[in-house]
């Protein structure tokens, strides 16, 4: 009786914590589907090769978009200023 506690607690800690991973997750992924979208510049093709990498990379897409584009483009305002 003890032990089936116990294992509820841990699967409901658990639960509760791939949740919240998977609401993240997720929110992060349309943060950057929407920034891109919006700030990233139409020359070319670029934006429409960020959203399909995004969209289809999914989390990784968009770790990828946040860690190559947004801090160069971060680097980019910093050198203008």
């Amino acid at each position: 009786m003890i032990d089936s506690w116990i294992f509820f607690q841990i699967n409901a800690i658990l639960f509760l914590t791939f949740g919240v991973l998977a609401i993240a997750g997720t929110l992060f992924w349309l943060w950057m589907l929407v920034n891109c979208a919006m700030n990233e510049p139409s020359q070319g093709n670029d934006k429409l090769i960020w959203v399909i990498i995004i969209i289809f990379a999914q989390l990784i897409g968009a770790l990828i978009y946040f860690f190559i584009r947004i801090t160069k483009r971060i680097a980019q305002k910093v050198a203008m200023d």
